[in-house]
């Protein structure tokens, strides 16, 4: 029995690809880059650079600078993923990285197959945009799950500033120093601008139009009517955690219940794709009875359309809206 390690080849050019851009990334921008670190991106760039306003103007353009970008050709389907995962890297630097990878996976298939130039190319070119979208895609999620596991906490450590004397600005501001990425350098942003003019109810909305997030919204709706209306606002702080609390308690609960079904959703998705793979590593030769007949190519795309379908109508199966 002949094995054919190609598919195989496929995969690890692939690993390697999301490998090498994780690499760069950390690399340009430093470990402040990632969201493990304790201390915030803020903080670390500000230890580096004592100007608060050279600080702010260049997160201020990192975190604007995707969605300023939605009008480049085919960059529209990245740049709300782009925006959501804080992306440091330009538009531009982000297009350039995905040349480059598929520059890069493009000579790991020359070196690794025998295939043809022209499939090299596009499984290259396929591998340098899927595989910044994937990375972005994995980044823009880790995020948005951290924020929305810090929120209720900073909105409790905002209370209690509050409820000691503080005003609303300074709470703000030792939320930006206590709480690491990505809820501190957000904060810490809001807290500059306020500093330098901005209205704070006005910076919060921007964040939360800017995140897509319905907790944000009701933070920035709570400043708002207080500042419109009055009130104490360390109560109406304290019911919005409560609720900010309960409704991630819920989220993860039902997370828990569905979990079977996204499973489920996503081995019947990956079966057909991974038995294809097999199929070509265990036994190579066993679509050339039936490759040279006029039949085969569309069937193949045929093929590939439904998996496709499968993959998206799996995804909109298991994505229970709470």
């Amino acid at each position: 029995m002949t094995l054919s390690i190609a598919p195989l080849i496929y995969i690890l050019v692939f690993v390697a690809v999301l490998l090498l851009v994780e690499g760069i990334y950390l690399t340009v921008f430093g470990k402040s880059i990632s969201l493990n670190s304790r201390i915030s991106r803020r903080l670390t760039l500000l230890e580096k650079n004592s100007n608060r306003e050279q600080v702010l103007e260049q997160l201020r353009k990192e975190m604007n600078q995707h969605l300023n970008a939605r009008n480049i050709p085919l960059y529209s389907l990245l740049a709300k993923k782009a925006q959501r995962a804080n992306i440091a890297f330009s538009p531009v630097q982000l297009i350039g990285m995905m040349a480059a990878l598929a520059v890069f996976a493009f000579l790991l298939l020359t070196i690794g197959t025998g295939a043809e130039f022209g499939i090299r190319c596009l499984i290259a070119a396929g591998m340098g945009i899927g595989g910044i979208y994937v990375w972005v895609n994995g980044k823009a999620k880790k995020r948005m799950n951290l924020l929305e596991e810090q929120l209720p906490d900073a909105v409790e450590l905002m209370v209690r500033s509050l409820r000691v004397g503080h005003p609303f600005t300074a709470a703000i501001g030792i939320v930006a120093k206590e709480v690491p990425d990505p809820l501190g350098t957000e904060f810490g942003v809001i807290a500059d601008e306020a500093a330098y003019g901005r209205d704070i109810g006005e910076a919060l909305k921007a964040f939360a139009e800017r995140m897509d997030s319905q907790d944000l919204r009701f933070l920035a709706v709570a400043v708002t009517i207080q500042q419109q209306s009055g009130g104490n606002l360390a109560e109406i702080l304290e019911g919005l955690a409560k609720v900010i609390r309960a409704r991630f308690k819920l989220f993860r609960r039902v997370r828990a219940i569905t979990a079977e079904a996204k499973w489920s959703g996503m081995f019947l998705s990956a079966f057909p794709i991974l038995a294809l793979i097999m199929i070509n590593v265990i036994q190579p030769n066993y679509y050339d009875g039936v490759k040279e007949t006029a039949v085969f190519v569309p069937v193949a795309l045929l093929v590939c359309v439904f998996l496709i379908l499968n993959v998206i109508f799996m995804k909109i199966m298991v994505n229970i809206k709470v």
